[in-house]
Formats: structure tokens, sequence, C-alpha cells
């Protein structure tokens, strides 16, 4: 079995949970906060539509550069309601999961660095990447989400058992 392959089961799985997060997200109250420190929803959303695209960038590139020396900082568009982040979310998990199915072994094990303004922040093995900065990172903010849902009386969906408002086994 190739690297991908032991991926990719994995990969089908966390993307159907965050999809059926992202579904719940309301229209309305993007700018909605639990805290002053806190991200709002909106953005909140927006990030874990859009992380996913990470995966192409660990697969095509060699490196990513947060602030390239002379550049933009590179972010994605920002969707303004659900049906956006859908849409957002559904395109950059068919892109990365052919992305991810096409890698070799050979190259999912080279070194990818992340940088910010030419320094190199970290690099590791581009599957190591994909597990901790793609789905352990989209993990992380799907869970954010889930309070966020709860703060506001929408139902959290059932991820990995039961939550309070889904029991997938009775």
């Amino acid at each position: 079995m190739t690297i991908s392959q032991s991926l990719l089961p994995e990969f089908d799985s966390e993307m159907a949970s965050t999809r059926k997060t992202l579904e719940r997200v309301p229209d309305g109250k993007f700018d909605w906060k639990p805290h002053p420190k806190s991200s709002a929803l909106g953005p909140l959303a927006n990030h874990l539509a859009t992380l996913v695209g990470w995966t192409n960038h660990t697969i095509g590139k060699d490196s990513f550069d947060l602030a390239p020396p002379g550049g933009q900082n590179q972010r994605p568009a920002q969707a303004n309601n659900r049906a956006e982040l859908l849409s957002a979310f559904d395109a950059g998990v068919a892109k990365a999961r052919a992305a991810l199915a096409g890698a070799s072994d050979e190259h999912l094990m080279k070194p990818w660095s992340l940088l910010h303004s030419g320094k190199v922040l970290m690099t590791m093995p581009r599957t190591a990447v994909i597990r901790n900065f793609v789905l352990n990172h989209m993990v992380h903010h799907r869970a954010q989400l889930g309070v966020y849902l709860r703060l506001n009386d929408i139902p959290v969906p059932s991820i990995y058992g039961p939550s309070a408002d889904e029991n997938p086994f009775f």
C-alpha cells in the first residue's frame, strides 16, 4: 500500500466530518464572537473551509512563504455565506484529493518548508505536513467551530461518536 493510499481513507473521513460541520454555519452570524479575543465565526469557518488547500501547496511546491519578501501575503478569497463556504470547501477537497492520490511515496517523503519573509519556520516530510498542518489542523478548528455552534444553540454534528444533538448509534 502506498502512502497516499493509506492517507486517503483518513482524508475522506475528515473531509466528510468537516463538511458536516460547515453545513451548520449560520448565515447572518459571520461576525459573532464568543469572546473579544476570539476569531469571529465567519473568519474561523473560512479558515476551516480553505485549509484543505494546503495539501496542494505541500504536494505542488517545495515550500510556501506566508509573507514573501517584496510580495503580498497570500490569503484565500473569503466566503460571505454558507453556500460560498461549502462551494470553496468542495472545490478545495476535490483538488486536494486528486493531488494526494497522484503523489508518489518518494515525493511525499521529500522535505517541504514553511517560510515567513524568507525565514524557514519548519521543514518536514510532505506526508507529515499533510497529516499535521492539514488534517490535524482541520480537526482543531472544526472543534472550535463546534463550540461556536453550541454557543449559538445550533445542533453540533456527531463526528467520532455521539454529540449531545446526534447519536448515530440509535
